[in-house]
């Protein structure tokens, strides 16, 4: 029979490891959607690099989430100072904003620049809006081709405040789903010392299971049906709540075998 501390660990090893599989089923496909709506909205405004950062702490310091272009995967380990930059100017202030010569920019932040070796020289920049809120920043960087480079037109502004528009939502998405995930990361914070060889295999096994597959699959019907409106999220709620209070008078249940 096991000891109570070790089925008491095993017990926080699978809803941690359920949380996080959650959580990835969730944020991966939200990443790969805000990324591909940053290649559609470049090649309309005719930018070569576009790019989403969000709050990285209480601090106010700003990361970037997504980016696409020639320097994308350097960008993901840039943080830019709270206030600082085009970025910091336009979180702070929820006002877009157009630079034609960033030379010619005080707030300009070249620190970026420097780490990934790329050369700005034009951005625009506009909020990510979010239930009244700012959330982050949407940035295109310079056109395509060799310079010298036409300025961003008020037109192209107005365009990239739409996609901002459809960006902000998966932002907020993406960020509800990786708290959950954070919350789950909690579950093994009580210090125990773990055998990871053991738990690795344990882990294999429990992600095969038929009963963990079924989890997965539910979280992501639930996660479609909610994204379709306000009407659909009540539902969703309503439905999972009823679901739960059905579930505490059984000892085993199915979550898809109705």
């Amino acid at each position: 029979m096991p000891e109570p501390e070790n089925t008491d660990l095993i017990e926080k090893l699978r809803r941690f490891v359920e949380t996080v599989d959650v959580a990835n089923a969730l944020t991966e496909p939200l990443s790969q959607t805000i990324e591909n709506l940053l290649r559609v909205s470049a090649a309309e405004i005719n930018s070569e690099e576009a790019s989403v950062l969000i709050r990285e702490d209480d601090d106010g310091d700003l990361r970037f989430l997504s980016a696409i272009g020639k320097v994308a995967e350097k960008l993901l380990d840039v943080t830019v100072p709270a206030g600082k930059g085009i970025a910091g100017f336009v979180m702070s202030s929820g006002q877009p904003l157009a630079v034609s010569d960033v030379g010619e920019e005080q707030s300009f932040y070249a620190e970026v620049d420097k780490k990934t070796g790329y050369s700005t020289q034009m951005i625009l920049a506009t909020p990510l809006r979010y239930g009244g809120e700012v959330i982050g920043v949407l940035e295109y960087i310079n056109r395509r081709g060799e310079p010298p480079f036409e300025p961003f037109t008020p037109d192209e502004m107005d365009r990239a405040a739409v996609f901002a528009e459809a960006i902000a939502s998966l932002v907020n998405a993406y960020e509800s789903a990786k708290i959950y995930r954070e919350l789950g990361q909690k579950i093994l914070g009580d210090g125990e010392e773990v055998d990871l060889a053991s738990v690795r295999k344990w882990l294999d096994g429990l992600r095969t299971s038929a009963e963990h597959r079924e989890m997965i699959d539910l979280a992501v019907l639930v996660r479609e049906i909610a994204s379709r409106g306000e009407a659909e999220r009540r539902v969703c709620r309503e439905v999972l709540e009823s679901f739960l209070r059905f579930s505490n008078t059984k000892d085993d249940t199915s979550f898809l075998s109705y």
